[in-house]
């Protein structure tokens, strides 16, 4: 099978590609802005890589496109600072690019694999209405089913919903060009993917990075770990080898299992809040990484505004049903919150600043088991403050 893995480059790319490459005997072609993160894979045989700006190659991924048996589409803006500085960049980017991508699949009859996110589903009923239930805190209101449970957004004001908006979309266009024209789709939504390579520090560049990054950063350098609105928002952690099981179980499609549906990738059993997870990795931090007389880092609380801008807002706790990717694809996340922390903290913990902020070839093998030792491009959501 010949993949084309659109967005190769970031993230989830780099570590879908390793895993590609070296457990199956598929051919892998990527397109992206960089190849910083593919070290690894441009060493390996069967990848192709093409660097570009999907705005100036449409003819050329095109040609990929007719190439390719799959296409696996990760083009997105994906940082909460970006949706609410950028907002219509953010729209042109994450839907009408990878619209046209999806139409040039329609016409070419390739299958699809498209990353949406997380974020399409919003807040929970109990951020709204929690003072009319009998248990707010009840772990039934956050948890969030593909095919049953109905999308909460802010209001238009708060602009930072337009990444949702627009992931949104794209998928239902997707069902709809699967209904009239018969694309054979599949969506995934990815629940805050973490792990090695997830993301630049502050010290390498500026802006905002996501909220392990920006912890990171502050650990290594001594500053202060920021807590957005007191840091009281809930997520479910999934390390990266657990999702790339998944995401490799999807492109395999075992008895076409996968077409025309819907998955959450995630770690249900990971929920933790971002207070909670700030402590914790400054307590890892302390314990395992800490150099001798270093300062350790200040958790303070900081207003939204002033840490994003007019325009946001955030999910108060998102868990994700996991029972389709359960019942089709045989998967289960392996890594628990604990070891999803400190494997993400190691791939970083030994650069200072100054130094090469993330250890490229990861720290934990993909082949092994969760018992063993072990814009820089445009990447799908992972994880968002």
């Amino acid at each position: 099978m010949r993949v084309l893995l659109l967005g190769v480059g970031g993230f989830i790319g780099s570590h879908l590609a390793n895993r590609l490459l070296r457990t199956t005997e598929h051919e892998v072609e990527g397109f992206d802005l960089t190849d910083e993160k593919l070290q690894e894979a441009l060493e390996l045989p069967g990848f192709t890589f093409m660097r570009g700006d999907l705005r100036n190659e449409r003819d050329a991924v095109n040609e990929m496109i007719e190439r390719a048996d799959v296409v696996v589409d990760m083009i997105a803006h994906a940082n909460p600072s970006f949706y609410v500085l950028k907002p219509l960049e953010v729209f042109e980017l994450n839907f009408l690019e990878n619209l046209r991508i999806a139409q040039v699949c329609v016409e070419r009859k390739r299958r699809l694999i498209q990353f949406s996110s997380c974020e399409v589903y919003g807040k929970t009923v109990a951020s709204g209405c929690g003072d009319d239930l009998k248990d707010p805190t009840d772990p039934r209101h956050a948890i969030f089913n593909e095919d049953k449970t109905d999308f909460i957004l802010g209001p238009v004001g708060k602009h930072r919903w337009i990444y949702s908006c627009a992931k949104q979309l794209l998928e239902r266009v997707l069902h709809a060009y699967g209904l009239r024209d018969g694309l054979n789709w599949t969506v995934v939504r990815p629940f805050n993917f973490i792990g090695p390579k997830i993301d630049y520090l502050t010290f390498e560049q500026e802006g905002n990075p996501r909220v392990f990054s920006h912890f990171m950063s502050a650990l290594l350098e001594g500053t202060r770990m920021k807590l957005v609105d007191g840091g009281h928002h809930k997520r479910c952690y999934t390390y990266i080898e657990d999702a790339i099981d998944c995401i490799a179980r999807i492109i395999d499609n075992p008895g076409g299992v996968c077409d025309g549906q819907i998955f959450n990738i995630g770690s249900p059993a990971n929920e933790i809040s971002i207070r909670d997870l700030a402590y914790r990795m400054r307590g890892m931090y302390a314990a395992k990484f800490r150099r001798p007389g270093e300062k350790l880092a200040e958790i303070v609380d900081v207003d939204s505004t002033e840490f994003y801008g007019e325009g946001y807002e955030d999910s108060d706790r998102r868990i994700p049903d996991i029972t389709k990717a359960q019942a089709l694809l045989r998967w289960q996340p392996r890594f628990d919150i604990e070891q999803t922390i400190e494997l993400s903290m190691a791939g970083y913990a030994k650069y200072a600043p100054g130094v090469m902020p993330i250890a490229w070839t990861g720290v934990h093998d993909s082949t092994r088991s969760p018992e063993s030792d072990g814009m820089t491009s445009l990447d799908p959501e992972v994880i968002s403050p």
